[in-house]
């Protein structure tokens, strides 16, 4: 059991009021003290930002030894984002990401909230449905279907779809007749941890010939969208891409095509590494941007948010495996974890993503207040298995095996990038609390 030897008032992670007696005097570090005083993350962060997770995650961990790695989860801090969201952008139509976090926990505590949700994949659809959420909330955003998974959201009463190409064009005119659709443009992701303008989008002009070819066939043009890259922290990304929309926004309105709303995607960053700007920053570029470039004749505001939304919700704990050195020359150990790239991790691929980690000791054990820059890698047989090794990370010297680390804020893109059971190792487990 994790108990508190001391309590640190934060406002954010815990209650500043001790529970009883023996909290003050144990002799374990708990996870919430070693947050605040091991360096969790590369040199370059002198003070960890404060994590939005909230003391029910800490108080989780602390009342017991869970077995690792698993993800702790904060449905709480999900309502939290939504509604900073809402009153940031008041005026725009959320649609959730499903694949970001797909648990029933958070799909369902969204519906109640009133977010729409945009899906990817007939199962997706399933899980929105088993919620009883309205398929006339649902989006099929993705660009890239089966025409057979276009007919079975048809079917269901799903009437919002993208496209970015002539053949998905003709597959949704075939499957969805009459089904409103939204094209999605290439946009510049330069500022974004996790580019995505490579694999999806059309170009402008592109978008505009197929917005009048899918008018004629049938289809309803209801929709420009465009997505600025995950983890994006320049606002101006969102501008640009806005003033790119008016024009094609013109083009077609002089082709007699009126464009009703317009899609903004994602983006939004989580804290990871740096306390990020906050989502007003970016409300009030997108919101003079769409003022400054459509006036009076501005259209409905939607946006797909996923990261921002479940991120902070989630840490994952984990139990280091291993902590060598290879040589006595070698100038960093390698610190090996049970969780890895295979079961949970993904976005660390090319060191993208660089989740915040900090330090918790085994039953019995102190941890030194001295910390030394290492190489973190995942349990499996896989030479790819490393997470950072580029990035100078830090951790206790007397780190070993048996003493657990914490990475924060993984409540996106862990439990659904965690694989079915590769080398054995069980799929990310998930407490939602």
């Amino acid at each position: 059991m994790f108990r508190r030897s001391q309590q640190v008032a934060d406002p954010i992670l815990r209650d500043p009021t001790p529970k009883n007696s023996h909290d003050q005097s144990a002799d374990f570090i708990c996870l919430r003290q070693c947050y605040e005083e091991l360096p969790p993350v590369n040199e370059v962060l002198l003070k960890p930002p404060a994590s939005l997770s909230s003391s029910k995650v800490f108080d989780f961990v602390d009342e017991g030894t869970l077995r690792t790695p698993c993800l702790i989860f904060d449905v709480d801090i999900v309502e939290r984002q939504y509604r900073r969201l809402r009153k940031a952008l008041p005026e725009a139509g959320v649609f959730y990401a499903v694949k970001a976090n797909p648990s029933q926990q958070v799909i369902r505590r969204l519906a109640k909230l009133g977010a729409s949700f945009d899906i990817a994949s007939p199962a997706e659809i399933d899980m929105c449905l088993a919620q009883r959420i309205s398929p006339k909330k649902l989006s099929f955003g993705s660009t890239i279907k089966k025409e057979r998974d276009i007919a079975y959201a048809h079917g269901l009463g799903v009437k919002q779809f993208a496209f970015d190409s002539q053949e998905e064009l003709f597959k949704l005119a075939k499957a969805a007749p009459g089904g409103k659709v939204s094209c999605r443009i290439k946009v510049d992701n330069t500022g974004a941890d996790w580019p995505l303008s490579d694999k999806f989008g059309c170009p402008s002009d592109a978008a505009i010939s197929l917005l009048i070819q899918a008018n004629q066939i049938g289809l309803k043009p209801q929709s420009l969208s465009f997505h600025v890259g995950s983890q994006q922290k320049n606002a101006q990304a969102w501008s640009k891409a806005i003033d790119e929309c008016s024009r094609i926004v013109g083009a077609l309105r002089a082709n007699g095509i009126k464009i009703k709303s317009l899609n903004l995607g994602g983006g939004f960053p989580a804290p990871y590494q740096a306390r990020n700007k906050d989502i007003n920053h970016f409300a009030k570029k997108i919101t003079k941007s769409v003022a400054r470039a459509f006036g009076a004749e501005a259209p409905k505001i939607a946006v797909e948010p996923g990261r921002y939304l479940v991120a902070s919700a989630g840490i994952i704990l984990s139990e280091v495996v291993l902590a060598s050195r290879r040589s006595a020359t070698d100038a960093r150990r390698w610190v090996y974890l049970d969780v890895g790239r295979f079961n949970g991790l993904a976005e660390t691929e090319n060191e993208a993503i660089k989740y915040r980690i900090s330090a918790l000791p085994k039953q019995g054990a102190k941890l030194s207040a001295r910390s030394e820059p290492v190489i973190i890698a995942g349990p499996t047989c896989d030479g790819a298995d490393i997470l950072y090794q580029n990035t100078l990370y830090q951790l206790p010297t007397n780190l070993t095996a048996g003493d657990r680390v914490v990475v924060h804020d993984t409540g996106a893109y862990t439990l659904t990038y965690s694989s079915v059971g590769f080398n054995g190792f069980e799929p990310l487990r998930a407490h939602f609390i």
